[in-house]
């Protein structure tokens, strides 16, 4: 038996006097289902690890996000922490420190900096480690997706936000999305009816940036290697997750996965790159194509894919689908039996956004955002501030972030016990029944 295994059983038996098990604001009496919120604060002072490409994607919405200070700056490339350094200075706020002394500088910078959060966006292998620095030396933690690579680490989460009761937030930027969020917002007017089924995915052509000599390239093509599993499930899974209530009267409960040949990288690799190119003599585990199945407890299922490695336009196969009716990604439409203008046809999404559109969405400051994925980047930035100023519960939390996470582990076990079910932890321990929904939250 596994130690996140065997501590995961110990817990459960344990959790009404664990410290911190509830994970709520020091002082509060614990109740069943009581959402963490921190104390409010004027302004949110943050520390940004990994300023890449997503990295100052994150940087520059925070700047145009009121109530934010950009007080650190780290990334292993000086040349990137002076080039973030000069746009905040650009932008009229004072010139942030910079950490570049090496992978692990983000360590100086949790334990010298009066910071309120600390936010990364670095390789996927860097994620917990930094979340775990920020927590223990008193700071929120936000992370670009997935936020860990392990159940262990996921435990790892978990235990440290509630010891140090602190946030830790997986920045799942579909979830705010614009058709997510219509789905979202039928479903919990009722139109959809009682949701049964969903579909999602990750199915994105990155064959060349796999290859290439910068940016992921340096990193993402390893886990190809490493690993056979569903390598990147939060984006579509974690607006299903929400509009099915995962960790919120829900749960999931047990998943089977399978995968197919190898045949992508090595593929392109022998059409691309010279023949005396070592990649070239790469072996890679990861199937072209995975397929996994996940029921809740509450029985219904998701359809889950992974797709990276193949010749394909993007999708994320989106699809919610209750009784009433059901709302479709990749092409986007809608369809509610008697509510949609033909029998057994699909509406245009467009009069859909028209009538119902999230309030989210329809704020005017939404619809003027076009910073990252159309606005969906900066709206997940702008909720999570807003959150932290206010003393509210985020709209996801440290036990989202890992019931999201988790998912590559629990493929990655299916397929090495030839697709046989594989439970999914509760990293709740149980609370999950008497935790509220998420409600539509206006803007």
């Amino acid at each position: 038996m596994s130690r996140a295994t065997t501590r995961r059983d110990f817990l459960t038996t344990t959790a009404a006097g664990a410290v911190g098990a509830t994970l709520l604001p020091a002082g509060m009496p614990e109740q069943p289902g009581t959402l963490f919120a921190a104390p409010s604060m004027d302004r949110v002072r943050v520390g940004f690890v990994g300023v890449g490409g997503m990295g100052m994607v994150h940087v520059e919405n925070l700047l145009a996000i009121e109530g934010v200070e950009l007080k650190a700056i780290g990334d292993i490339v000086p040349e990137k922490v002076t080039k973030a350094q000069d746009l905040i200075v650009a932008a009229g706020q004072p010139r942030p420190t910079g950490y570049s002394r090496g992978p692990r500088d983000f360590e100086r910078m949790c334990a010298e900096e009066d910071l309120d959060l600390v936010y990364n966006a670095t390789p996927w292998e860097w994620h917990v480690p930094i979340m775990l620095a920020a927590m223990k030396h008193g700071k929120h933690a936000a992370t670009e997706v997935p936020a860990a690579t392990t159940v262990e680490e996921c435990w790892q989460l978990v235990e440290a936000a509630e010891k140090y009761r602190k946030h830790a937030v997986m920045m799942e930027n579909c979830c705010y999305d614009r058709l997510e969020l219509l789905a979202f917002h039928l479903a919990r007017k009722g139109l959809l009816g009682e949701l049964l089924h969903g579909e999602c995915g990750y199915n994105h052509d990155l064959r060349a940036i796999k290859f290439a000599d910068e940016g992921e390239g340096l990193w993402r093509r390893a886990h190809s290697i490493a690993r056979n599993a569903n390598l990147y499930p939060t984006h579509g899974l974690g607006p299903i997750a929400q509009a099915m209530d995962i960790n919120r009267g829900n749960q999931f409960d047990y998943l089977v996965s399978m995968s197919g040949p190898s045949r992508g990288l090595q593929n392109w690799a022998a059409e691309h790159l010279p023949a005396d190119s070592p990649k070239r003599r790469e072996r890679y585990r990861l199937g072209d194509v995975n397929v996994s199945l996940i029921r809740t407890v509450k029985g219904q299922t998701i359809y889950l894919t992974h797709d990276t490695n193949l010749p394909r336009p993007y999708s994320r196969k989106y699809l919610l689908q209750g009784t009433k009716g059901l709302v479709e990604g990749y092409p986007r439409r809608v369809y509610i039996e008697g509510a949609s203008e033909r029998e057994d046809r699909w509406d245009a999404v467009e009069q859909w956004f028209a009538s119902h559109d999230h309030p989210l969405w329809a704020s005017e400051g939404v619809k003027q955002a076009s910073r990252g994925h159309g606005g969906m980047d900066f709206l997940e930035d702008l909720r999570l501030i807003h959150c932290l100023r206010r003393g509210l519960p985020t709209d996801q939390n440290v036990y989202d972030a890992a019931a999201w996470s988790v998912i590559t582990s629990i493929t990655e076990q299916s397929l090495t016990a030839r697709s046989k079910p594989v439970s999914i932890p509760d990293f709740t321990r149980g609370r999950w029944r008497s935790t509220p929904p998420l409600g539509i939250i206006e803007a």
